[in-house]
């Protein structure tokens, strides 16, 4: 009997340690913090994201010299996507979904309250051919002037999509190009 006991404790030591181990790895406030940048944030969307550092600002967003401000559009991926997925013929319009509402957010934070057609893009940071997502902290009100504008901005983000592909770079290391300063790159692929 005490045998039976003595295994019995055992057992149910042994499932409550299951629970709590399994409980600690799925609960969100166990999870390690990584470094500032980069910074994982809840999403509702059906697709979890990574935000690219840290989004700190919601109005006043200021865009210079075609680029985007930081403290608004740090840029944020999908999380999990691949070279295989982005290489797929029509991967981005697959996953392409930036509703009006938006869109319309995305222009009041950067404060600009009307534009003609054409003179913005509500573009994404990192593109959706390079795995960007369509969170609001990966898009910006663009101007197609003066240039380099968002015209230019799809060729960078063309001939990297074409690198990822032709195993030139990896998809990280375009993420971070055209994140970091995309203008960096498009003067190197003009010269």
């Amino acid at each position: 009997m005490k045998k039976l006991t003595s295994v019995a404790i055992l057992l149910i030591i042994f499932i409550g340690l299951s629970i709590i181990f399994q409980a600690q790895k799925n609960s969100p406030s166990q999870q390690p913090t990584p470094s500032p940048a980069p910074t994982l944030i809840a999403t509702s969307s059906a697709q979890p994201k990574q935000v690219l550092g840290v989004r700190t600002k919601v109005s006043g967003c200021i865009a210079q010299n075609a680029l985007p401000d930081k403290d608004c559009t740090p840029g944020a991926i999908i999380l999990g996507v691949t070279k295989e997925q982005v290489c797929t013929p029509g991967y981005s319009k697959e996953v392409r979904n930036v509703p009006n509402s938006e869109k319309e957010q995305v222009f009041a934070e950067y404060g600009i309250t009307s534009h003609n057609l054409g003179e913005y893009e509500v573009d994404h940071l990192i593109s959706l051919e390079l795995g960007g997502s369509n969170d609001i902290s990966n898009l910006w009100p663009e101007a197609a002037e003066p240039r380099p504008g968002y015209h230019e901005k799809d060729k960078v983000e063309n001939i990297l999509h074409q690198q990822i592909c032709n195993g030139t770079i990896t998809l990280e290391q375009a993420q971070q190009q055209i994140s970091n300063n995309w203008l960096e790159v498009y003067k190197k692929i003009s010269q």
